[in-house]
């Protein structure tokens, strides 16, 4: 079995300087232009050759998302786009529309092609069209099961790299096609804009009673009609990898640099251990569980999940309260402020390739050294004892369960 290629988002310079330093093997982000994701913090062109430049000193690669199905006026500008991804040194494009392709093989010869999920390639005879057409891999729809996975993997040629989500938000659209968020908000989910109204709370109005609202309320038959679990496959990687899966991606462009830095992390050793057959430390697989997240499941992997009727609201039990800056070997850090906390507050402090522990906050300084009782601007630097040394962008988080009530 091959050993996973691990593939993260970067929804903007944190994020993918968390991913990187956190143990992925390569990152997925955009330009300003043409992604799925329009309200990531994503990259302008100055940003964009930098976020390259870094990952590649890290060897780790770079995915550029232009996966959207643009319309007339907006191909125009495909051509000068295409351009600038490729003059940055971007590895690879990820692209849906077949005109985006054609143009991207023309435009960015340097990048290779990768087939969005949003072409719901779903058999092996359509990984097998795009591969002839010039595609490197494709991201397999997300409604296949291991099996089907392994049929498509053993019907087409092995250079087709295959590509499949691991981690993170499930669509209850085919694939991520859909057009409720176009009718009821005028965002057009097909084109970076989804305002996800399939994640609101809904109530029943009768035509005869109007204003009168009836809340839709969990019983013995169901409840939450267009509600949809997180994905995680982190139990099950040893199955992903015998499938005949390249590469696992974690999603979540628009999600926290905490998030993209946990899952990664998470992700990392377990994929690590599998591949060379040692058990998996449980400490790494609880890490999925101290991100904000709905109730788990692992797709269609294992056949049709099924309706879940139980509350779809995120679990938050964790909050991040500092990130550390630079550490000595005394485990003195300076750190920058996220949430406040003060003396006697209890941590824990988990970084790349560092596995968590706990410390009880003792000794608060400025950076100059004058004593604190409480840190409390965000974005505030400070200097604070740790028992031990940690690297840079170690993150300081505290037990705290923010979850909707």
């Amino acid at each position: 079995m091959a050993k996973l290629e691990l593939l993260s988002p970067a929804g903007d310079m944190e994020r993918l300087r968390m991913a990187v330093l956190y143990g992925a093997d390569a990152v997925y982000l955009a330009g300003t232009s043409f992604g799925m994701r329009s309200f990531a913090g994503n990259f302008t062109p100055q940003e964009l050759a930098q976020a390259v430049a870094y990952a590649h000193s890290h060897q780790v690669q770079v995915y550029a998302a232009v996966n959207t199905m643009p319309r007339n006026q907006e191909v125009d500008q495909l051509p000068a786009y295409l351009e600038q991804l490729d003059d940055a040194g971007v590895d690879a494009l990820i692209l849906a529309d077949l005109g985006a392709f054609t143009l991207a093989g023309r435009y960015a010869p340097h990048c290779a092609r990768h087939i969005s999920t949003q072409q719901s390639v779903a058999n092996y005879q359509c990984a097998k069209a795009w591969y002839e057409l010039g595609a490197k891999r494709v991201v397999l729809a997300r409604e296949l099961s291991l099996e089907e996975i392994r049929r498509i993997r053993a019907d087409t040629p092995s250079g087709l790299e295959l590509e499949a989500f691991g981690h993170g938000a499930m669509c209850v659209s085919y694939s991520g096609r859909c057009l409720l968020s176009n009718y009821m908000t005028g965002r057009d989910s097909n084109r970076g804009a989804c305002a996800q109204p399939c994640r609101y709370q809904y109530a029943l109005m009768e035509e005869k009673r109007p204003g009168e609202y009836f809340p839709i309320l969990e019983d013995e038959k169901g409840s939450y009609i267009l509600n949809s679990r997180d994905m995680c496959t982190i139990d099950h990687l040893d199955d992903l990898m015998e499938a005949g899966i390249d590469c696992i991606k974690i999603e979540g462009r628009a999600k926290s640099a905490y998030y993209a830095a946990i899952v990664t992390g998470a992700y990392r050793h377990c994929i690590d251990a599998v591949a060379q057959g040692l058990p998996v430390d449980p400490v790494w697989r609880d890490e999925v569980e101290h991100v904000s997240h709905r109730v788990y499941s692992t797709g269609f992997y294992y056949g049709p999940p099924g309706q879940y009727t139980a509350d779809p609201r995120y679990i938050r039990q964790w909050q991040v309260a500092a990130i550390v800056e630079q550490c000595d070997g005394a485990g003195l850090a300076l750190c920058s402020l996220r949430n406040k906390f003060a003396l006697g507050a209890q941590l824990e402090a988990v970084g790349p390739d560092t596995r968590p522990f706990p410390l009880s906050v003792e000794h608060l300084t400025t950076p100059e050294g004058q004593l604190l009782q409480e840190v409390r601007t965000p974005q505030m630097r400070f200097a604070l004892q740790l028992p031990r040394p940690v690297p840079p962008y170690t993150i300081l988080r505290r037990a705290v369960d923010l979850s909707a009530k």
